[in-house]
C-alpha cells in the first residue's frame, strides 16, 4: 500500500515500484482478478502467461499496482470532497466577517448619531430651561 504523506501541491511527487520484491508463494497461483472495473482500459492488467513464473511476477505486481492506483484515486476524491468543505466553510467565515464589518460599522455609525442626539437633547434642555427662567421673571416682573 502507498502512504501519501502530505507535501505541498507545487513539489513534485514520484512514485517507483519494483519488480523484484518478494511475492506470496504460497497464495494459489490460478487465482488472478480478471479485471478491475473502475480502471481505465488501457491500464488493465494482461493476465499472465501460465507457463511464465516472471510473467505471474508481473501480472501480481500490476494488480498490486491497480489496487494502489485505486486507493490514491479514492483519496484523492475523499481530499477533494474534503476541500470543497473547507472552501464553503472558508466562504461562510468570510461572510460572516463582512457581515461582522458590516454591523461593526452601522454601530460605529449608531453611536455617533446617539451623541449627537443626546448633545441636542442637552441643548434642549438647556434653552428649556432658560426660558423658564425667563418666563417666571416676566411673570415675577408683572
Amino acid at each position: 500500500m502507498i502512504t501519501t504523506a502530505r507535501i505541498p501541491a507545487d513539489k513534485p511527487v514520484r512514485i517507483s515500484f519494483s519488480l523484484n520484491d518478494s511475492t506470496d508463494e504460497s497464495s494459489a497461483e490460478n487465482t488472478f482478478p480478471l479485471a478491475f472495473p473502475d480502471l481505465d482500459q488501457q491500464l488493465q492488467p494482461l493476465p499472465p502467461c501460465n507457463s511464465s513464473k516472471e510473467s505471474k511476477q508481473v501480472f501480481k505486481q500490476h494488480c498490486k499496482i491497480a489496487e494502489e492506483y485505486h486507493e490514491v484515486k479514492k483519496e484523492i476524491a475523499l481530499l477533494e470532497e474534503r476541500k470543497r468543505e473547507l472552501i464553503a466553510r472558508l466562504d461562510q467565515v468570510e461572510k460572516e466577517n463582512v457581515d461582522a464589518v458590516h454591523l461593526a460599522q452601522e454601530f460605529e455609525d449608531l453611536s455617533k448619531e446617539n451623541q449627537s442626539l443626546n448633545l441636542a437633547h442637552a441643548r434642549c434642555k438647556e434653552q428649556l430651561e432658560k426660558l423658564r427662567i425667563q418666563y417666571q421673571k416676566m411673570q415675577g416682573s408683572s
